[in-house]
């Protein structure tokens, strides 16, 4: 496997085609925008320099890593040659549906198509291609570069094959692959889902501030970040549509998505991505300030 096409060059798309790159891959970044591509690559540009800085890169894999990678708009020349496509669109399922119909018809017939949706099946993604057997699901956290998971999920008609080359892939790029079947969240988003919308259900409810309710799941738990700041992190909009798809798969109230992220979403505060959530963020991410809003009077 030499060839990897990633589509969409977001946040997520331009971090899974770095690590390709800076692994030795060679990467074809898709985005219908030239725009987005450039700041892409820009972006990719700046994260290397930041490995530079800690010693764990030179200037030479630097350039190196960067010729890895070429920016199509057009998806059927950015993914002809591919030995494998990692999906990175946004989180919507008619979306994402289309372009892996669209890749049947693009891609050679033994390339394995992947996605890196957070929640979507891999089973109904698998169902509208010519291959559901070469589908599978590589999930990513973010930030990619740094975050050593892939969860790795298989639907319902995924070859052992397609999943243990998968799984070799992930070791190679040093990642840290875990595998789970394709259930509504997967395992990472239908734990962590829950857990954020508890924590914004403990907010809306008056139970305790924004800054306690982090603090206590940081030092009491022992987690990295507090769940809203995870959540503003991800993006709100993001975890709505997750909880949506619990909600909806399961049909169990427990996922029914808290009344304040709905009304937060509506109003456009998104988190760090609008600049606003239950923090405010139009200062940059260094420090936590949280929002107006949410702040003791």
């Amino acid at each position: 496997m030499k060839k990897v096409a990633v589509i969409g060059s977001g946040t997520m798309g331009n971090g899974i085609a770095h690590v390709f790159a800076q692994n030795g891959f060679a990467v074809s970044l898709i985005d219908i925008s030239e725009e987005a591509l450039q700041r892409a690559v820009g972006t990719i540009a700046k994260n290397l320099d930041r490995i530079i800085a800690k010693g764990n890169l030179t200037e030479e894999q630097k350039e190196r890593t960067l010729e890895n990678i070429t920016t199509y708009t057009n998806l059927q020349q950015g993914v002809q040659d591919a030995d494998l496509v990692v999906e990175a669109a946004t989180e919507n399922a008619d979306l994402k549906l289309k372009i892996f119909r669209d890749l049947s018809s693009f891609t050679k017939p033994e390339a394995i198509l992947a996605s890196n949706t957070s929640s979507i099946s891999i089973t109904k993604i698998a169902a509208v291609t010519d291959r559901p057997n070469r589908v599978i699901g590589m999930h990513f956290m973010n930030p990619v570069p740094v975050m050593k998971l892939v969860e790795v999920i298989r639907g319902y008609s995924t070859s052992d094959e397609v999943a243990n080359q998968v799984v070799a892939l992930s070791k190679q790029l040093g990642k840290v692959p875990a595998e789970a079947n394709d259930y509504p969240g997967f395992v990472a988003n239908r734990i962590l889902m829950p857990m954020i919308n508890e924590a914004i259900y403990t907010l809306f409810e008056g139970v305790a501030g924004v800054e306690e309710i982090d603090t206590i799941m940081k030092l009491g738990m022992a987690h990295p970040m507090g769940p809203l700041q995870l959540a503003d992190f991800i993006g709100l909009d993001v975890c709505l549509s997750i909880l949506n798809v619990l909600h909806e798969g399961f049909g169990n109230p427990k996922y029914a998505p808290c009344p304040l992220l709905v009304n937060m979403v509506q109003a456009g505060h998104k988190g760090i991505k609008s600049g606003q959530g239950f923090y405010s963020w139009s200062h940059g991410t260094k420090e936590l300030v949280v929002a107006d809003r949410f702040k003791k009077h």
